[in-house]
């Protein structure tokens, strides 16, 4: 489920009605509440700036302020923070804690597999249902490494300990990442 394996080529970028705008700021709002109750959504998406919808390969939409992307989407799941994003309000999103050998995998855009969430090194912040965002950590490091879906509950991933846990959409230095503005 990697889409920006390279930098992301847009088919289309338009500005969306006012309409569009906000009903794209209430989900944002309903999945990271904490945006909302530090005001910081007001400074990621003034309500009076023209907000702009890209479209990529691979049904993917971000959302574009001021020539920067903030938020994207692939087809009608949630609103994900670019790791930029992430990195300047952390505490906006739930985390899970990979450990170290699963960093460079991650890194290079693997999926993070059930083990690398449940042996000694990594942590469970949060529980999880299915198809929910999270952020994903390295062991011993401050910011986040990734951005991905949960592909089952916590609970599952504990029990079964096979196979993919998180599906991952965007990591450290991947082309979104490569892509500070348009």
């Amino acid at each position: 489920m990697s889409y920006f394996k390279k930098k992301p080529e847009f088919s289309n970028i338009s500005q969306v009605k006012a309409s569009v705008a906000r009903g794209i700021r209430s989900s944002v709002i309903e999945l990271y509440p904490l945006l909302e109750e530090s005001g910081v959504m007001d400074l990621l998406m003034p309500k009076k700036e023209p907000v702009l919808l890209g479209k990529c390969e691979g049904f993917v939409q971000m959302v574009i302020i001021n020539n920067v992307p903030l938020f994207f989407q692939e087809r009608d799941g949630p609103w994900c923070p670019t790791l930029r994003v992430l990195h300047q309000y952390p505490d906006i999103m739930r985390k899970l804690r990979a450990d170290k050998g699963a960093i460079k995998f991650v890194l290079s855009g693997a999926n993070i597999m059930c083990p690398g969430l449940t042996s000694p090194g990594a942590t469970m912040h949060d529980e999880f249902e299915e198809g929910e965002p999270v952020a994903i950590y390295a062991e011993g490091k401050e910011q986040a490494m990734a951005i991905g879906l949960v592909k089952m509950s916590t609970a599952d991933m504990r029990s079964i300990n096979k196979g993919i846990a998180v599906d991952n959409l965007h990591w450290l230095n991947d082309g979104l990442w490569k892509t500070e503005k348009l």
